[in-house]
């Protein structure tokens, strides 16, 4: 398999050739977006494309439209030391497959890359005169080559946890499972029903979305599943509260 490396850096594209290819990967590599879609051409010729966010010229999101334009099954691992949970949200709407942050360890860049080999879009090929499929739904979130889902047929949980939700994580590239718990801090609810006067549910939509997010910002930042697979979220941003606010009963 042959992996295209798009970075500025060349101390950055030197690391990722060394260790791809000690792994066993081809490699290309480009300097800035317009020599990566270049190389790009129409995709066949590559199994994936690490893809920096921050480059002068075109960055890494315009790049990806360029990117999925041409070939919508890409498999693409946007790779950035700036971004945000929502920045990573927003590159996997566009059709990123994974997110690596920077600085990043050989294990991490390997892992990122099976990740998202494993798991490569799967998207219908467009017939002339079809109409364009809508942006995917994102059933699952991938970062630092570790994979979140909600376990399907997860029977609920008794009255006294409602506050705990269940999240599979696989971490590649050798594709073991964790299974990590989510709970919610009584006292964060309580803050929420206070600003709010909208007494959400611990068990319930907007706190899975919470707990979402807490995990995910965990391994973003840590790179690791939470120690003894438990995490907690104790507090929420002023903007979640104004969410919270009109966010229907659940």
């Amino acid at each position: 398999m042959k992996i295209l490396i798009v970075d500025d850096e060349a101390h950055i594209r030197q690391m990722m050739r060394l260790t791809l290819q000690a792994a066993g990967y081809e490699t290309a590599e480009a300097a800035n977006a317009d020599d990566g879609l270049a190389m790009f051409g129409d995709g066949g010729g590559f199994a994936a494309v690490l893809l920096d966010q921050k480059m002068p010229g075109l960055d890494g999101l315009e790049t990806l439209r360029e990117i999925k334009k041409r070939e919508r099954e890409a498999c693409v691992v946007m790779v950035t030391a700036f971004a945000s949970i929502e920045l990573a949200v927003d590159a996997m709407r566009l059709g990123a497959t994974d997110f690596l942050r920077k600085p990043m360890t050989p294990e991490m860049l390997r892992g990122a890359v099976a990740a998202a080999l494993a798991i490569r879009p799967r998207v219908p090929l467009k017939h002339p005169g079809s109409v364009e499929p809508p942006a995917p739904h994102i059933e699952t979130l991938t970062l630092n080559g570790f994979r979140i889902v909600r376990p399907r047929g997860v029977p609920e949980p008794p009255e006294s946890t409602k506050g705990e939700h269940i999240f599979a994580v696989t971490h590649f590239p050798d594709g073991t499972t964790t299974q990590v718990i989510v709970c919610i801090d009584p006292a964060a609810v309580a803050r929420v029903v206070r600003l709010t006067r909208h007494p959400l549910q611990p068990g319930g939509a907007f706190w899975r979305e919470q707990a979402e997010r807490a995990l995910s910002a965990y391994l973003w930042s840590e790179g690791q599943v939470p120690e003894g697979g438990r995490l907690t979220v104790r507090d929420v941003s002023r903007d979640d509260i104004d969410v919270a606010a009109a966010w229907d009963r659940d």
